[in-house]
């Protein structure tokens, strides 16, 4: 007597989906306890009477104690990004559930708060992973947005939703080219900008010493 194909597809998908969702709770539990270490972190930092020497000491000595037994998760530096953390996002209920650490650790180095939110809103709206959220902010979807006159179609690119039609929606525009000597008041012609570009890269090549060469323009 043999079982349908179908019931163990969807057993597969019922253990599939409960993996996913621990490892979901997981994540958010940790964001959870690096807030709260972070909370914790900022009200004794704040009863210390010089606070920037006081908050230096602080986060040295709760490293020194908690790194040997917890392990590289609570070094100086990552006991900083649990007081940026909290600093950055103070309400606990605020906190979304979808997002891991790395998630939260990429959206701390944006200092600029409307262009974070934006990123948060677009990763929780489209589900990135942390990956790909970094990804989205290497190619600055946001500041290719705000000089778009197709922001849709420049976001439904970076959701994947269409392929790029238009050198537009995935090249900055416009440009700027100070770093090539060009001027932004100046206008020029295709093959100037090819033979910047190229001296440009021939000057750093022979900049970077022995083992690189310029074989030809």
């Amino acid at each position: 007597m043999e079982i349908s194909k179908s019931l163990i597809e969807e057993i597969k998908t019922i253990i599939l989906q409960g993996r996913e969702q621990a490892i979901r709770d997981v994540d958010h539990a940790l964001v959870l306890i690096y807030w709260n270490i972070g909370r914790r972190i900022f009200e004794e930092e704040q009863e210390g009477k010089d606070r920037a020497e006081y908050g230096s000491f602080l986060i040295k000595s709760l490293s020194q104690a908690l790194q040997p037994e917890f392990g590289s998760g609570f070094s100086y530096r990552q006991l900083n990004w649990y007081r940026q953390f909290y600093r950055r996002f103070p309400i606990v209920s605020a906190l979304r559930t979808e997002f891991s650490w790395m998630h939260y650790k990429i959206l701390l180095s944006i200092d600029n708060e409307e262009k974070r939110e934006f990123y948060m809103l677009e990763a929780a709206k489209n589900s990135w992973t942390a990956r790909q959220l970094e990804r989205q902010i290497n190619s600055q979807l946001y500041e290719r947005l705000l000089l778009s006159n197709d922001k849709e179609n420049v976001l439904a690119v970076a959701r994947g939703e269409k392929a790029p039609s238009n050198p537009l929606e995935i090249i900055k525009d416009p440009m700027v080219l100070e770093f090539l000597g060009l001027k932004r008041e100046e206008i020029y012609y295709e093959k100037d900008l090819e033979a910047a570009i190229i001296t440009y890269l021939h000057d750093f090549l022979l900049e970077l010493g022995n083992g690189f060469s310029f074989v030809a323009r």
